[in-house]
């Protein structure tokens, strides 16, 4: 299921990385796409809303 998110707090290739590896730790198999200058963050995962959210939110950034 692909799942799109508003993310802010990122302002480099470290953020987008951070948030990959965020959300590959809930899911590993999740397909990550970051634009850096959007903040849109869209996954492919089969993992719950709140869960992917949250990982990225512990990883320091805040979902919108």
């Amino acid at each position: 299921m692909s799942q799109k998110f508003q993310v802010s707090g990122m302002s480099c290739n470290h953020c987008v990385t951070a948030v990959q590896n965020a959300v590959q730790a809930v899911d590993p198999k999740a397909q990550v796409t970051v634009d850096l200058e959007t903040g849109h963050v869209d996954v492919l995962s089969t993992q719950p809303r709140q869960d992917l959210a949250l990982a990225i939110e512990n990883a320091g950034y805040r979902v919108d």
